[in-house]
């Protein structure tokens, strides 16, 4: 499962927020968790499992409880492919900005820009208009 599907999901969203803070015992995420979404024990218990075989969490062993860490390494590759997006998006935008701003500057007098905003000419005033 890659990190999209595992993010899909906000139960295991907002587990990887509070791993994200640091490492969790079990118990407290399963309080936090079924306080804020309603699920039972075993479901909570699954959603870590998930995380934990997606490589997205790791359990360690403290005595009676399990301690949950968020492995960040794993968001490695979403993080990469988000800023991949964003360069190729940000090229596109920067591109359109400057296309905008060159109609802005071409535009004929009395013109304005295609500014929404802009006032419209009222007949009157315009050329060859009633006086």
């Amino acid at each position: 499962m890659n990190a999209f599907d595992l993010l899909g999901d906000p139960v295991r969203r907002r587990i990887v927020e509070l791993l994200a803070e640091g490492e969790c015992a079990s118990g407290e995420i399963t309080e936090v968790i079924r306080g804020e979404f309603g699920i039972s024990q075993p479901a909570v218990s699954n959603q870590l499992r998930v995380l934990r075989e997606g490589g997205f969490a790791t359990v360690r062993p403290d005595g009676a409880r399990r301690l949950y860490a968020l492995r960040a390494e794993a968001l490695d590759d979403a993080a990469a492919w988000v800023e991949r997006q964003r360069a190729r998006w940000t090229q596109r935008l920067d591109a359109l900005e400057t296309e905008l701003h060159r109609g802005r500057h071409e535009a004929a007098p009395g013109d304005h820009g295609g500014d929404p905003g802009a006032p419209l000419a009222r007949p009157e005033h315009a050329p060859g208009g009633p006086r």
